[in-house]
């Protein structure tokens, strides 16, 4: 039995499209292109990966603020 993880999935379409040179794009892909990432990150984001990277983005934006204070 095959399963696919759709985040994978998602993660590799994302990885071609942004591949492409940006003058090759039209408005319809870039916004098809941002959808996609959008799906993604929602995809990401309850898994125990998408928590981590959560997280240190969290402890980045805290040392930031506290570092221009």
């Amino acid at each position: 039995m095959l399963t696919i993880n759709v985040a994978v999935l998602l993660a590799v379409v994302v990885f071609f499209r942004l591949r492409r040179r940006t003058q090759a794009r039209s408005r319809v892909e870039e916004r098809t292109t941002a959808l996609i990432v959008l799906l993604l990150g929602i995809l990401i984001a309850p898994t125990p990966v998408g928590q981590g990277i959560g997280d240190f983005l969290e402890q980045l934006a805290q040392g930031v603020t506290q570092g221009s204070q």
